[in-house]
């Protein structure tokens, strides 16, 4: 037999058919599992978490059928309560399918805590940005009589003098002891 007679064939030509009919109800059938197991067209609503605590979040997320996942801790904010969500991904308002992750980063309880550096027979010149640009605050200036004119002769916290590898909270404020110049 001719491959010209078999392709013209009514066996070939009821298989051809054949096959279209169940390539075509299959797509057919997949297109409307599709529709059903996906949700089409339904969506959630993100709700506005900022400034809740985690518990009410996670709360309201389970109203929504949307799951929570801590995504991180960022720095301190001090607007915001402490273990506060501060951030959200989606953002509040975004249309979601239901089980849906939704990001969230909390404030953590304080500022984290920074070493001081040993700053002892620095220039003030020199100490002052150092400890601004690690978030610290500078606070009372005291003189003692030292040969060094505004040379660090010591760093107070609180009244209390810091010791070396000492770490204090982002934003302490940070009173030094100077010597004056006058000295032996």
């Amino acid at each position: 037999m001719s491959i010209v007679k078999f392709l013209t064939s009514k066996v070939f030509l009821k298989q051809l058919v054949l096959a279209v009919v169940v390539v075509v109800v299959l797509c057919f059938l997949v297109l409307k599992w599709l529709n059903i197991s996906t949700n089409h067209d339904e969506f959630k609503i993100v709700p506005n978490l900022t400034g809740k605590s985690l518990n009410v979040a996670q709360i309201e997320l389970e109203q929504e059928a949307l799951t929570l996942e801590i995504q991180d801790s960022a720095n301190y904010n001090p607007d915001y309560p402490k273990f506060s969500v501060i951030e959200q991904e989606p953002k509040a308002g975004s249309q979601v399918k239901e089980n849906r992750k939704i990001y969230i980063t909390l404030n953590p309880s304080g500022y984290r805590k920074i070493g001081v550096p040993d700053l002892r027979q620095r220039t003030y010149r020199q100490a002052k940005p150092t400890l601004e640009a690690l978030g610290f605050k500078i606070g009372k200036i005291t003189y003692i009589d030292n040969i060094g004119k505004d040379m660090v002769l010591g760093l107070r916290f609180e009244g209390k003098a810091i010791e070396l590898g000492e770490k204090l909270p982002k934003t302490s404020t940070i009173d030094f002891v100077l010597g004056n110049g006058n000295g032996n």
